[in-house]
């Protein structure tokens, strides 16, 4: 799947702009959407859940152009959040959370294409990550 880099990097820039504590709303939206999401977050203050989310999407809209870079570095972000019990149905609560959170945020700059580039970009992701589970949780 091709993905839009020029949408995302710029729809992301202006929300950063108009948000700069992205992450912090953006835990709040999937926790409010979903609060059972909560009890995998005890391990780490949540300023430093944050920022680790933070690093991970600036560095993931950093190497959109690197296939090899992302399969590698998501499949191994894949595997850590199995160990941490994360499953299958939770990526598709961090999409819509997100998604949501960066359409609020974006206002009246949103468009249809970002949306777009932003959902192929979450289902492209999750579908990495996953790909870095254990085979017998890949498939749960």
């Amino acid at each position: 799947m091709a993905l839009d880099v020029d949408a995302l990097r710029g729809s992301f820039g202006v929300v950063i702009e108009r948000q700069p504590d992205l992450t912090r709303v953006f835990y709040e939206e999937l926790f409010e959407r979903h609060p059972e999401a909560r009890a995998l977050f005890t391990r780490r203050p949540m300023a430093v859940q944050e920022q680790m989310l933070a690093e991970t999407l600036v560095a993931a809209l950093d190497h959109l152009e690197e296939p090899v870079w992302l399969t590698e570095k998501l499949g191994e972000l894949g595997a850590k959040h199995a160990e941490y019990g994360v499953t299958r149905e939770m990526y598709g609560w961090v999409a819509e959370s997100l998604l949501a959170t960066l359409e609020r945020e974006a206002g009246d700059a949103w468009t249809p294409a970002y949306e777009t580039a932003w959902s192929d970009a979450l289902s492209a992701i999750a579908a990495l990550m996953l790909a870095g589970y254990p085979e017998q949780e890949s498939v749960a």
